[in-house]
């Protein structure tokens, strides 16, 4: 060995010893397709290294978004959304992130689907992600509404980021008539019943809607004391009524119920 190499070996042995039993803490079983660069035949270590040699970049893009139903899901740490918040765009109405009772619905969707081309509210809908995910998937014409105005331009991103159209109006549920229902097919909502007061302006909206000939209107919640007092209101007053318990470990963990009133 060359004297270079005898003063170097020192520092480098006990990097890689520390790294290789950092690996077998750390390492995933099914890491990103961009560490599979290294044969398998590669030690912990080396696969450590090759993990710490990616790209700043990279990282930061599995920290600040993930993927789930065909959509890409911006993070609040992402730093598209961290200049809409610098921008003044704070949300006022727990809109400051996507709440994973839309996976819910999203799910049921896709076991159930609607016809294409449908016409769809999405009612509270903050960052519009299950509506975005109906365009998607259903081709349909898809509007979302809010009472808080700075959920907008997260929705508009989101819909930008997907390639997708979506349209949002700031409105309460009080401001929905039956006029305005009356445009669409089917209605959905997550996360919308956290509040004593929400639950009894939800069940005059889904009342609204009824007459005014929804077809279909979807809630989802984890089952918060409002939801069910939605939920009671709703199996008297309608005769097509559906609770159904929602599971769901992929994209992520998430357990709820679903309101579902449809016309008949």
């Amino acid at each position: 060995l060359s004297s270079r190499t005898a003063l170097f070996l020192p520092i480098v042995l006990p990097a890689l010893s520390i790294a290789a039993s950092a690996g077998q803490k750390y390492l995933p079983a099914n890491p990103p397709h961009h560490w599979q660069t290294c044969p398998p035949s590669l030690s912990s270590a080396q696969h450590n290294a090759a993990r710490l040699a990616t790209p700043l970049s990279d990282h930061m893009k599995q920290s600040t978004q993930r993927q789930a139903f065909g959509l890409k899901i911006l993070n609040a740490k992402h730093q598209a959304v961290r200049k809409l918040k610098a921008e003044g765009h704070q949300a006022e109405i727990h809109g400051n992130k996507f709440w994973n009772s839309s996976f819910l619905i999203m799910d049921h969707l896709k076991r159930h689907p609607p016809k294409q081309g449908l016409r769809v509210l999405e009612i509270g809908c903050g960052w519009g992600l299950l509506g975005l995910y109906c365009a998607k998937q259903f081709n349909a014409r898809v509007t979302g509404i809010d009472a808080d105005k700075n959920v907008g331009p997260y929705l508009q991103l989101h819909a930008t980021t997907n390639h997708l159209a979506m349209t949002f109006e700031k409105r309460s549920f009080d401001q929905l008539t039956k006029t305005f229902l009356s445009n669409f097919d089917l209605i959905v909502g997550a996360d919308i019943c956290f509040w004593d007061e929400l639950a009894h302006m939800v069940f005059k909206l889904i009342k609204r809607a009824h007459t005014a000939g929804v077809g279909q209107i979807i809630i989802a919640d984890p089952c918060r004391t409002p939801f069910e007092m939605l939920v009671a209101k709703s199996e008297r007053a309608f005769n097509q009524v559906e609770r159904i318990d929602a599971r769901l470990q992929r994209p992520v963990k998430a357990t709820g119920d679903l309101l579902i009133v449809s016309q008949g």
